[in-house]
């Protein structure tokens, strides 16, 4: 059982450029996300124990709506950290599953 919800590329895109009230976070770590990520991503490397920590450092509010993505739709690590935010009490959280791969696919514009 999921207790978060997933957002779809078109959805994402339309949030960033309403500039809607959202925290992104990129999963994949520092080397990924010099290289590119998406527009106004935070970036939380999920492979680190403190990943939870990290985010509730950044994140204070835990009704705020956190999306969280990795590198495509075979890649596990949003859906994973997604259900940790969960556990740890967030109660708005969406996960990108495309990812990296999914976005560059639409051709939407990445930050570097």
């Amino acid at each position: 059982m999921k207790d978060f919800k997933e957002i779809t590329r078109e959805e994402l895109k339309q949030k960033i450029d309403r500039k809607e009230d959202f925290i992104l976070i990129d999963t994949l770590g520092e080397e990924s996300y010099a290289k590119r990520h998406l527009p106004g991503t935070l970036c939380i490397d999920a492979h680190k124990d403190d990943f939870v920590e990290q985010v509730e450092k950044q994140i204070l509010d835990k009704n705020k709506e956190v999306i969280v993505y990795c590198a495509s739709f075979s890649c596990q690590l949003s859906p994973y950290v997604a259900k940790k935010l969960v556990e740890a009490g967030y109660t708005n959280v969406k996960d990108f599953e495309g990812g990296l791969k999914d976005w560059e696919e639409a051709g939407y514009s990445f930050e570097s």
